[in-house]
């Protein structure tokens, strides 16, 4: 999550949704708010009094923590927004994150489809710890009530464009997105990933993300000549 004081906007980052790239881009920013230094170094050597003070939010925080810390008026002027991402897609996309950075969570399954049933398996205990996308893209979004209270929602399927909405809403010029993540070693449609049952997984799973945020998932295209 990103705070800016003087531009007023809150952007919640959810992970595998380009906010890393959305981060950069707003960082050079920061650097100009007259607020960002004594944050900065309240938090980085707050320790030295032996109690840690709490002058930013966590990267991967859901909006209701900013919610509920901070001033009421205050937290309504903000221009609120967040990026979210196709279900299916996504799932597919922290796997090959998971397989090439953190091995070790895979939980012993290297094939797609396998390491999905394990990982929504509900019976599975500490599920949390394998990553952050068996989480509901939804509960960034949402107050303690349900109510979505973000001001926009842009989407990874169209980022560059809605993160020029964003700016237009912010006051910044538009400007072009870094890439600031390796580039996934996936190389097709994340609809060829899956089956009837492992969709299914998702489409039940995700449910809510699936209805409030209007993503589907189609029939795969045929499959391409030069795919592995």
């Amino acid at each position: 999550m990103l705070l800016s004081p003087k531009y007023r906007f809150l952007f919640v980052h959810i992970a595998k949704t380009g906010g890393t790239s959305v981060r950069a881009a707003l960082a050079r920013r920061r650097w100009s708010d007259p607020w960002y230094w004594p944050m900065f170094l309240c938090s980085r050597f707050s320790h030295l009094s032996g109690h840690r003070l709490a002058t930013k939010l966590p990267r991967h925080a859901k909006i209701v923590a900013a919610k509920e810390l901070l001033p009421k008026d205050y937290f309504d002027s903000l221009f609120k927004f967040a990026f979210v991402r196709n279900p299916w897609d996504l799932q597919v996309s922290s796997f090959h994150h998971i397989r090439r950075e953190r091995p070790q969570y895979l939980g012993g399954y290297d094939n797609f489809a396998d390491f999905l049933r394990w990982k929504l398996d509900p019976a599975r205990p500490y599920q949390f710890h394998v990553d952050t996308s068996i989480e509901l893209q939804t509960d960034y979004l949402i107050d303690l009530r349900g109510n979505l209270i973000v001001d926009f929602i842009g989407r990874y399927e169209s980022l560059q464009q809605d993160f020029a909405i964003a700016c237009g809403r912010i006051g910044f010029p538009a400007q072009a997105l870094p890439h600031r993540r390796k580039a996934s070693d996936r190389s097709r449609d994340y609809r060829h990933y899956y089956d009837e049952d492992t969709a299914g997984l998702v489409a039940a799973h995700f449910a809510r993300d699936i209805e409030l945020l209007g993503y589907r998932f189609d029939p795969p295209a045929a499959p391409r000549t030069d795919a592995p």
